[in-house]
């Protein structure tokens, strides 16, 4: 089936407006499936500034980018109207240098981690790769420091380190957030497994009382950030300074430093605490999830304010 010429017309024009370009399933704060949310590490981890288009959105998209480019999965990337390819053609140029190369931005770095396994550890680890020979331990750590440990063909030019003659591989990415991490077995009440002790991971999102938060607004040292759109802002909100979602403002708060303090409010706690972990994710790390919402703030807080 060929593509339809207005819709072709409409990929140009996209690919034309914008040098690098990711069709993708979800927003790049929140894609919608694992292979996405990997290009978009990839991208994000070498600080490359790329347009997205989310498919989710346009079913014409969706279906006429797989025919434009003959390639039948999502995520794409494009790179001055030239297909690149999928995710897993995305990771690879990313820890080969290449895609670092084709972008002009500096070449990811390839120092190994330090990394501590234990000797119990090493004992179950080397049990499973001597069921799989030929095989190497493969070590992923997500955006969201999440780990991944797989066996993976052996790869001499990977990024490798090495602990009590044990060899872990990583990708470029994982490398950096692997620094310094401690791998360890355990065998006690919570069961057996192995657990990955990560200094570099974020502090979770840390719940804060309707008290404090008034508290450190008051003293302005907090962010106070309310995700409810508008209507329910109409029926009840704060007696102060807050920040919202509408417009822009969302892009211009993930623009905020890093160690910015940011406490999310929500109706009753449900919504911001999805907020929150959003920006965890994003590399925040003072993040606080205020607990009972604006219900509970008129409750202990502020009885004007109405209860819906």
């Amino acid at each position: 089936m060929s593509l339809d010429p207005a819709l072709r017309s409409r990929i140009e024009s996209i690919l034309g407006a914008n040098r690098v370009v990711l069709f993708m399933k979800g927003q790049p704060t929140m894609p919608q499936c694992g292979f996405s949310a990997k290009a978009v590490g990839a991208l994000q981890d070498l600080g490359v500034e790329f347009d997205h288009v989310n498919v989710l959105a346009d079913q014409e998209i969706r279906e006429g980018i797989k025919q434009y480019g003959d390639w039948p999965t999502i995520p794409q990337l494009y790179v001055d109207g030239e297909l690149i390819g999928g995710s897993d053609i995305i990771l690879q140029m990313a820890n080969s240098g290449e895609l670092s190369s084709l972008l002009g931005v500096a070449a990811p770095d390839r120092t190994p981690p330090s990394i501590t396994v234990t000797p119990a550890a090493v004992e179950m680890l080397k049990g499973a790769l001597a069921d799989a020979p030929g095989a190497a331990l493969q070590l992923s750590i997500d955006a969201r420091f999440q780990p991944n440990f797989q066996l993976a063909p052996f790869d001499a030019n990977a990024i490798a380190a090495e602990s009590n003659g044990l060899r872990v591989q990583f990708d470029t990415s994982s490398a950096r957030r692997a620094e310094g991490i401690t791998i360890d077995w355990v065998d006690d009440i919570r069961g057996q497994g192995l657990a990955i002790n990560n200094p570099n991971a974020p502090k979770p999102v840390q719940d804060l009382d309707v008290r404090s938060a008034d508290d450190q607004l008051r003293a302005g040292s907090i962010t106070l950030v309310d995700v409810r759109p508008a209507d329910e802002r109409a029926i009840a909100a704060i007696n102060g300074k807050f920040e919202t979602f509408d417009g822009d403002n969302r892009a211009k708060l993930e623009a905020l430093p890093k160690d910015t303090p940011l406490a999310f409010l929500c109706h009753r706690g449900g919504r911001s605490a999805q907020a929150a972990a959003q920006f965890l994710a994003l590399g925040f790390s003072n993040v606080f999830n205020v607990t009972g919402g604006i219900d509970a703030w008129a409750d202990e807080v502020d009885s004007s304010i109405a209860k819906y």
